[in-house]
């Protein structure tokens, strides 16, 4: 659910990298976090425990617009990769606007693909949500490595509603701002349902 801050008049919209472990979800806000200009972005925070680590950061784009003249700002959050954080998972959940799931493409994660897909819907459901409410997107990260699972396989294991997903090589970039802009659109989509 957004957050209205009337004193700066920004609307505050929650978007949150959920995937297996390793997948590549910090990687992704890393790159993004690289690109954007010093004076739209807040810094970059990351919640370490011994044992765990979740990455956040804001950031206000430049060519959104604004909606009844408020300006949009993004929170940007990963969730920990490991199931065994699934208390943590369920807090950064908390209040979500969109999800990008970020999917492992090596033929041997797809078990851990399913298992992250699955318990993302789970804790969706504990907070009264489901996927058929909360935009997302998903990104088939890692595509460049040699036993990267086809495409077609992916997407019927993990696509079966058809939303906009990419291909994509966190490490190098590709398809990193692709994924963003398409769950930040639909995030607005749904802000704008709000709005009226």
């Amino acid at each position: 659910m957004s957050f209205i801050n009337y004193s700066s008049r920004e609307i505050n919209c929650k978007i949150v990298y959920y995937g297996p472990g390793l997948c590549g979800k910090t990687t992704n806000l890393q790159y993004i976090y690289n690109k954007t200009a010093p004076d739209q972005k807040g810094k970059m925070i990351s919640l370490a425990t011994e044992t765990e680590r979740t990455l956040f950061f804001d950031f206000l784009p430049l060519n959104l617009g604004t909606i009844r003249g408020f300006k949009i700002r993004f929170h940007l959050y990963t969730v920990p990769g490991q199931v065994f954080y699934n208390a943590s998972r369920k807090l950064i959940l908390k209040g979500v606007d969109g999800i990008v799931f970020v999917a492992d493409s090596q033929v041997e994660r797809m078990e851990a693909n399913i298992e992250s897909f699955q318990n993302m819907i789970d804790n969706l459901k504990e907070q009264g949500l489901s996927l058929e409410k909360i935009p997302y997107v998903i990104q088939y990260n890692k595509r460049d490595l040699p036993n990267a699972a086809p495409l077609d396989e992916m997407r019927t294991l993990l696509n079966k509603e058809s939303v906009p997903d990419f291909e994509a090589v966190a490490t190098k970039g590709v398809g990193v701002f692709d994924t963003l802009k398409a769950i930040s659109k639909l995030v607005l989509i749904e802000l704008k349902k709000g709005a009226r």
